[in-house]
């Protein structure tokens, strides 16, 4: 799957605030993703991440 920095991912369940989409700050074998919501900032696997991907939005360069 071809995931960018600075990518928007809308995943399949939301984050427990309530928003479901989350900015790519970090890419390699573990994502860091930010909330857009509450601002929370995680690292989570990249294999657990590319099963509950629903959609990409790329910022266009």
């Amino acid at each position: 799957m071809d995931v960018r920095l600075n990518d928007i991912l809308t995943m399949k369940k939301p984050h427990p605030c309530g928003c479901n989409q989350f900015k790519v700050l970090r890419v390699g074998m573990d994502f860091r993703l930010h909330c857009l919501g509450c601002g929370h900032e995680m690292m989570v696997p990249r294999a657990k991440i590319e099963k509950h991907i629903k959609s990409i939005e790329r910022e266009e360069e």
